[in-house]
């Protein structure tokens, strides 16, 4: 008697598909990514409206800084934990912080004593200009 010697065809194939086995990893992925797109879709709209709803931050803007005054402003209440020169003590170094944060972070920052150990501070609009000013140049 022969022997069938051809091979054997499974015609339906029960084993998963390779976009089936990487479908968890893509789900998770997927859900990621869309996470980051809305948290930095809020975070920029939030700061837009602040930075245009704000009043104080709107009279704030409309001022010019002036570096001396705000080096002085600086001097007299940031310098004790941010350090004479700004480069940091017991709060964080504040160089390059204006390219790190927006100009509306900054001043809610500044005023809002958000982040202990931070105090208040409630400078007037001119005074936050200036301080505004001198943390730009650093």
């Amino acid at each position: 008697m022969l022997k069938n010697t051809l091979p054997t065809i499974n015609l339906i194939d029960d084993s998963p598909h390779p976009i089936e086995k990487a479908a968890p990893n893509f789900k998770r992925w997927l859900v990621a990514v869309l996470g980051f797109c809305l948290v930095v879709t809020v975070t920029f709209f939030g700061i837009y409206w602040l930075e245009t709803s704000d009043p104080y931050i709107q009279s704030v803007l409309v001022n010019t800084g002036d570096i001396q005054r705000g080096h002085g402003i600086f001097q007299i209440n940031c310098a004790g934990c941010h350090g004479w020169q700004a480069e940091g003590n017991v709060g964080p170094s504040l160089y390059n912080v204006s390219r790190r944060k927006s100009t509306a972070q900054l001043i809610h920052q500044v005023v809002s004593g958000s982040t202990p150990p931070m105090p208040k501070f409630q400078p007037s609009p001119q005074e936050m200009a200036d301080l505004l000013k001198y943390l730009e140049k650093l």
